[in-house]
């Protein structure tokens, strides 16, 4: 596996790779769930490029961006067992030089929820996923189910601004009880831990309603929110359209669950999607095990790796 510190160099030696190219973008800390992004990368590529980097724009002013934990030497060695072929890993000040002053944003989609929780966040994701794609230029962009209004902001704008990559969401991962994968479950003490999958419990049960024909928002929700289990408490519960994350009243198919509940200072996200009556998943991506076998020859110089 060969890593990479500069746009420029990444740019140069992706453009020499077999395409097609999957990106897993990371910000390191990795877990079963990064994994089965790069295992679909892996099936669905030639090659597979993963990026490493803690992005500061997309932490606000009291999250945690100085505590978020780093390991880079054995994240490399994960993601090198793995099969990643090239790992692409900026230093801040390479990402963001003295003077940068760009920045990327939505106007849809991120005005309510996460968006309106956590201000700036989904614009400082778009801009450094915007710079991972002009670094890597990848085939397909491979994202984590659980961060679902992330996926819709992504999927705006990669076809906003006409970029050449699909997104694939692959299915959040989570532990026996139920719980996501995520990076941020380190930070839960025992009694939050023992309470944390009380999250699914409740939007699977909001799920379960929607699909039943229950259209009257209030009760539906109530009967999710019950379920939470202390010392946990909301942040939201909702039932959102796929594409615009406005909330569903009355509620129809398809849509989302989501919820975010707070632990202490640690926010669990999850969400349940719900298909349509064409039985569609409105968030996930079927598998294109062919994908390889329709795409460019190897380049020649794909011995560099």
């Amino acid at each position: 596996m060969q890593i990479v510190r500069t746009p420029s160099s990444s740019r140069a030696i992706a453009r020499t790779l077999a395409r097609p190219v999957g990106l897993v973008p990371t910000m390191g800390a990795l877990h079963r769930g990064h994994l089965a992004l790069v295992e679909r990368a892996k099936r669905e590529n030639a090659t597979v490029v993963a990026s490493l980097f803690v992005n500061p724009l997309q932490f606000g002013p009291n999250e945690d961006f100085e505590r978020y934990p780093r390991s880079f030497d054995a994240d490399a060695a994960v993601l090198e067992a793995g099969g990643v072929d090239l790992l692409y890993a900026p230093s801040l000040e390479r990402m963001y030089p003295p003077g940068f002053a760009a920045r990327v944003g939505l106007d849809v989609v991120t005005a309510q929820y996460e968006g309106a929780w956590r201000p700036g966040h989904f614009g400082g994701v778009a801009t450094v996923v915007t710079k991972l794609l002009h670094a890597i230029e990848p085939t397909s962009l491979y994202l984590g189910q659980k961060d679902v209004q992330q996926v819709a902001v992504l999927r705006a704008l990669l076809r906003d601004l006409d970029f050449a990559t699909n997104v694939v969401v692959v299915p959040t991962v989570r532990e026996p009880d139920g719980l996501a994968l995520s990076s941020r479950n380190a930070y839960l003490s025992a009694q939050e831990r023992a309470a944390a999958p009380s999250v699914f419990r409740a939007l699977e049960t909001v799920a379960a309603l929607v699909r039943s024909g229950e259209t009257d928002r209030a009760r539906v929700l109530a009967a999710g929110e019950a379920l939470l289990e202390a010392p946990l408490r909301w942040d939201y519960v909702a039932v959102v359209d796929p594409k615009t994350f406005v909330p569903l009243d009355p509620l129809r198919r398809p849509g989302i669950v989501i919820g975010a509940a707070r632990a202490g200072s640690t926010r669990l996200l999850d969400n349940v999607p719900v298909a349509g009556a064409d039985g569609i998943d409105p968030v996930l991506t079927p598998e294109n095990p062919r994908r390889r076998n329709l795409t460019e020859k190897p380049a020649s110089s794909r011995s560099m790796r």
